[in-house]
């Protein structure tokens, strides 16, 4: 089976053809300004080379930074109203309050809370109230809002009262986008809020970058169906991408997990991604990357959902070099690399020229830097080294030397040899791991539940049955499906054989 894996990230715009696992062809293009450009170029050069075959690719799989960068950058957004079902409780911190006051200013239309919510033993709060849920449909209705955020209060555990108030939006406002809290977040009111609400002010842009990526592919003559790769490793159907956008955040760091994990045959190591701009350090646990249990802030807002462990450094190919003091980045050049890095005929001092300068790359033109001092050379290289093992070693849950896989266009930066690392690991194709993890993605299906009154061993197969129909329901071959991760947390505080249980499958898509 045949597919195209194509990864958007800030500097470059990967593109590789699979065959089953094998590498048919890959391409490296300039990412651009509007991103479906990009995307159609390297599409157009990855037919060139592979002809024939790349039209028969069964998916086209992408990985795009388009909608984490709406929300860090402020832009793109539409605004939101949020319904919190939770009185008489949890009124004092009200939806939005714990937002950065610029990105609240552009979001928050309108606040609505109502009776309603869950005790954490799944007793109710209050009885959800009908007429007050119809009420307010009928004002959102007429204030021509866009999208809304439904949250109640533990509805992990119980969704009834935010369904019923999707019924309700669904019934007296139809054209509305509405996210509910449940589908998304896990257990923490506000910071399961804000994943809803972020979601819903990407709604429209969700829609039209969909709509691009889906152009960019017929443009190119490829009738394959699209996917987008999401945080956890796996894959999302354009339409599901659509409904849930902040599933695919952190799909770049995820995607080069996934893609060293193949390229090397090693289900359990630390990768890092050199790109143009960062280095992403994650740990690679049975193939997949390891999740995140923490709150992860996303453009300032604390948010507690799925997504990968990752430790993201300012070290990147086109990282600046400034002199005067001597001083290593943050800042890069991005996708101005090719034309401000000196190699390239440019004046600006980069991370690239002075791997080109120690000889571990030959790019552009290297004796456009044979001038730069031994000194500055061994200062950088000191540079480089000390921030890789500090970030390895705050990656690390545990003593002892473990193998790295090095990826990324920038992987000729990584050092051969570093304290806590028993082997560095340069694969081939590892300029286009992100594309081929996204080429390679699976479906999820996940489940975080508290369960009651059922003994451990229940519990765990539940959630595995719960989790399993989820994956097959958003498109994974039954006979593909494995477990992935399993976690169960015993609540002691809560009465009855109470147990926290975690599961995440994947399996193989069924019509790809």
């Amino acid at each position: 089976m045949k597919r195209i894996g194509i990864d958007v990230g800030g500097t470059n715009t990967d593109a590789v053809l699979l065959d089953g696992a094998r590498v048919v062809a890959a391409v490296k293009s300039p990412t651009t300004a509007d991103v479906t450009t990009g995307i159609r170029a390297a599409l157009a050069e990855l037919i060139a080379r592979a002809s024939q075959e790349t039209h028969e690719a069964g998916a086209v799989i992408i990985g795009t930074t388009h909608f984490v960068n709406a929300v860090v950058e402020r832009q793109r957004l539409n605004r939101v109203t949020a319904i919190r079902i939770c009185l008489p409780a949890s009124s004092s911190l009200p939806p939005f309050v714990d937002w950065p006051s610029d990105l609240r200013a552009l979001v928050e239309h309108e606040t609505i809370l109502l009776p309603g919510g869950y005790e954490v033993d799944g007793a109710e709060i209050a009885a959800f109230d009908d007429r007050l849920m119809e009420d307010a449909a009928r004002r959102i209705a007429d204030s021509g809002v866009e999208a809304v955020a439904v949250s109640g209060v533990f509805s992990p555990l119980r969704g009834d009262h935010e369904l019923r108030a999707a019924e309700a939006l669904e019934k007296f406002c139809p054209g509305v986008n509405v996210t509910l809290s449940r589908d998304l977040g896990r257990m923490g009111l506000l910071e399961r809020e804000n994943v809803a609400l972020m979601n819903a002010a990407l709604a429209n842009l969700a829609k039209t970058t969909t709509l691009a990526f889906r152009d960019a592919i017929a443009a190119s003559g490829i009738s394959a169906k699209l996917y987008l790769t999401q945080n956890d490793g796996t894959v999302l159907s354009a339409k599901a991408a659509e409904r849930a956008p902040v599933l695919c955040f952190s799909s770049g760091p995820t995607n080069s997990m996934r893609g060293a994990a193949s390229l090397s045959g090693l289900a359990n190591a630390v990768v890092i991604d050199v790109g143009g701009t960062t280095s992403d350090i994650g740990m690679l646990v049975n193939g997949f990357p390891r999740q995140a249990n923490g709150v992860v802030e996303i453009g300032g807002v604390r948010t507690l959902f799925r997504m990968p462990d990752v430790l993201c450094l300012g070290l990147g190919g086109g990282t600046r070099i400034h002199a005067d003091p001597l001083c290593l980045g943050p800042d890069s050049v991005g996708y101005r690399l090719t034309q401000e890095g000196r190699v390239f005929g440019g004046d600006v001092l980069t991370a690239t020229d002075m791997g080109v300068a120690r000889g571990r790359a030959i790019i552009g033109a290297p004796e456009r830097v044979a001038n730069i001092p031994a000194a500055t050379l061994d200062w950088f290289d000191a540079e480089v080294k000390t921030m890789l093992e500090d970030g390895i070693d705050s990656m690390k849950t545990r003593a002892g030397d473990v193998p790295l896989i090095a990826v990324g266009g920038g992987s000729f930066l990584i050092p051969e040899s570093l304290r806590g690392v028993s082997d560095v690991l340069f694969v081939e194709h590892h300029d286009v791991a992100n594309a081929v993890g996204a080429a390679m993605a699976k479906i999820s299906g996940e489940v975080d539940q508290v369960f009651n009154n059922i003994g451990r061993e229940d519990a765990i197969r539940t959630a595995i049955a719960m989790a399993e129909e989820r994956a097959l329901n958003a498109g994974a071959a039954p006979s593909s499906i494995e477990t992935i991760e399993v976690e169960d947390l015993p609540m002691a505080y809560m009465p009855g054989d109470s147990r926290r249980v975690r599961v995440r499958v994947a399996g193989e898509l069924a019509d790809a």
